[in-house]
């Protein structure tokens, strides 16, 4: 009886020896002759390939260098497109604010003055001290305006 390194103990009846302890041998279903042809059998066009991916010529190495200098000009110049736009987004944004509250001082400002004009008061300086005073029946002309938002005077009005 022999051990090996792993303790597996050999035991040899006749022409037989058997191997005991925990682990299985794999059984060679194929014979090695017919595993290294299956192995061996490789087409004309992959070696060809892997022979050529072996060798770099000067030529391929400045065409694989140039194409990266040329791909990182064209990301940086994308990045840099990319920050000026979010930057116009920003601005525009700024912008749009800026404007919003400015049209809200407007009207607020609008409401205020129109809300402290007495019309009553206006009637009374126009009439008394500046002598105006309401337009007679011949004084007024009518203009039709024809969908338009205001009319100018070409010439003059006649007395």
């Amino acid at each position: 009886m022999a051990v090996n390194k792993n303790n597996r103990r050999k035991t040899a009846y006749g022409n037989n020896v058997y191997v005991q302890g925990n682990t299985a041998r794999k059984l060679q279903t194929v014979p090695s002759y017919e595993r290294e042809e299956t192995v061996k059998r490789v087409s004309n066009r992959t070696r060809k390939n892997r022979e050529r991916a072996k060798h770099m010529n000067i030529v391929t190495v400045l065409t694989m260098a140039t194409a990266m200098v040329v791909a990182g000009i064209i990301l940086t110049w994308y990045l840099i497109l990319q920050s000026d736009i979010t930057n116009s987004i920003k601005r525009i944004a700024s912008l749009e604010s800026q404007l919003n509250e400015m049209k809200r001082e407007n009207d607020e400002n609008y409401n205020r003055i129109t809300s402290n004009i007495d019309l009553e008061e206006v009637k009374r300086v126009a009439i008394q001290e500046l002598g105006m005073r309401y337009a007679e029946e011949g004084q007024i002309i009518t203009f039709n305006g024809e969908g338009s938002d205001y009319i100018r005077q070409t010439g003059d009005i006649p007395e």
